[in-house]
């Protein structure tokens, strides 16, 4: 049974040590905007690491994927997690390190910034904030969406999805706006712990109150035998596979929310050792969101569409009392918030810097950051109380749009000859690839449609950049 009154004493004490943390590292923050949006470039591995942890795991994870492996079964891990855990470690060695280096050597603070300083051109900072904001928005939608669902859970609906979704924004807004990237950091050390060790430990719970992993599997062989088979078909045939495995292993590092995180590294040793460290972590926690959404369907085989995104929540509050369930929404909000805060200081920080990059004085920028972080927020709410689709929909196509950064992102960093004019046509081409195949693309294509946006933005960054080369007058090099 639920007690509210116990559930939100829960959530309440978690909010007030986020609280705390955001006052404690205003207070250490100076009064410079690299200080503010960076944190002085001074972060260690440790904090780094569960920074960085934090900011990737959404409610995509823990509630998304769970959400998705309930209707597709055990599939969706050799879908996703499986690519992930080499892709983005490999993605931050190749693309990470050296835009760590370069940002460092141009004084860039944002990634924005590092594009439009590293090709000479200020517009090319705003086509890069453009695209990022088209996509980095509905992606905040599904944290504040995920927040709403479960809350609407955990209350029986005496909470709604609407007050739900503007209280999270409120308390994300207070700390990021008061300790700034430090503030940001430091909570994701205590979220990025949360959701880790809450999320393993109710994998057992689970498993122990049904019997042990071993009889809970044999249930689900006899009730639901197509969740423990891979079929070949649909999203499992090799190019739809390949396709979306290779767009989640790169989209991550095209996250601006991570990107600005990695220019925060204190040197290259502590990014080298969240390479080593960040696979473990992964498996540690897909391994149980995968079977969260294959054991629900034991004790809810009939959710339809999206209702299964509501599948972690709903097994919590099915075996486990109100503490454990402020726990569980704890864990939830732990989830959203260490996405959430990350996405509105980069996006507020580019805003102040490279949009209005005619503001000068640090107080001003630090004053408008934090102005901007009020408008973001608005935003987000007002689209996610529309509920515009499900949590992995929504998801998939912001993860598509970052990878149209990838060819820009990987040549401007390891190709000495690669021009802006080749990255601005691979930005546009790659974009246009995209929109094109989600729009006019036959539904069972071979590749999916962040594939093409991939092929084609790569083409048209070599192409253009090769074709500058030997007309240089045709350029504005």
């Amino acid at each position: 049974m639920n007690d509210p009154g116990i559930i939100l004493a829960v959530v309440c004490v978690y909010f007030a040590v986020v609280l705390a943390i955001g006052v404690a590292a205003g207070r250490r923050n100076v009064t410079t905007a690299e200080d503010y949006f960076l944190a002085g470039r001074s972060v260690k591995t440790l904090v780094l690491f569960m920074a960085l942890v934090g900011t990737n795991i959404s409610p995509f994870v823990l509630m998304g994927i769970p959400g998705l492996s309930y209707h597709r079964g055990i599939g969706v891990f050799g879908q996703n997690a499986s690519i992930i855990v080499l892709g983005i470690p490999l993605s931050i060695y190749l693309i990470g390190l050296p835009s760590w280096r370069r940002a460092r050597a141009l004084g860039a603070v944002t990634p924005a910034e590092l594009y439009a300083k590293h090709f000479d051109a200020r517009w090319f900072g705003w086509l890069v904030f453009a695209v990022y904001f088209i996509f980095t928005v509905p992606y905040m939608v599904t944290a504040v969406s995920g927040v709403g669902i479960a809350v609407d859970t955990f209350s029986d609906g005496e909470v709604s999805f609407e007050v739900a979704a503007a209280g999270i924004l409120l308390v994300t807004l207070l700390y990021t706006s008061f300790g700034g990237m430090r503030g940001t950091m430091w909570t994701n050390v205590l979220q990025g712990s949360i959701f880790l060790v809450f999320s393993v430990v109710t994998f057992f719970l689970i498993a122990d109150v049904r019997g042990g992993v071993a009889p809970t599997m044999r249930e689900v062989a006899s009730a639901h035998p197509e969740l423990l088979n891979v079929p070949d078909e649909g999203p499992f045939r090799i190019g739809p596979w390949a396709s979306w495995g290779l767009g989640i292993s790169l989209c991550v590092i095209a996250f601006p929310h991570m990107l600005v995180r990695i220019f925060a590294a204190q040197d290259e040793t502590s990014l080298k050792n969240v390479c080593r460290l960040y696979p473990a972590a992964m498996v540690l926690l897909w391994v149980p969101c995968v079977l969260f959404g294959v054991w629900g369907t034991l004790d809810f085989p009939a959710l339809q569409g999206r209702a299964s995104d509501a599948i972690f929540p709903l097994l919590v509050e099915r075996h486990f009392g109100p503490f454990a369930q402020g726990l569980a929404l704890a864990s939830i909000l732990a989830a959203v918030m260490s996405t959430l805060d990350a996405q509105m200081l980069t996006l507020s920080s580019m805003l102040t810097r490279d949009v209005l990059g005619r503001v000068r004085g640090d107080r001003q920028q630090i004053f408008l950051g934090r102005g901007f972080l009020v408008v973001l927020a608005a935003v987000t709410w007002i689209i996610a109380i529309r509920k515009p689709a499900s949590i992995f929909s929504i998801a998939a196509l912001s993860f598509s749009g970052y990878v149209t950064l990838i060819p820009t992102m990987f040549l401007s960093m390891r190709w000495p000859s690669f021009s802006r004019i080749g990255a601005t046509s691979s930005i546009v081409v790659g974009n246009i690839a995209l929109v094109a195949s989600h729009l006019w693309g036959p539904k069972d294509a071979l590749l999916l449609p962040v594939a093409w946006a991939l092929l084609c933005g790569t083409a048209a960054a070599v192409i253009t950049t090769l074709a500058a080369a030997r007309h240089p007058s045709d350029t504005d090099e």
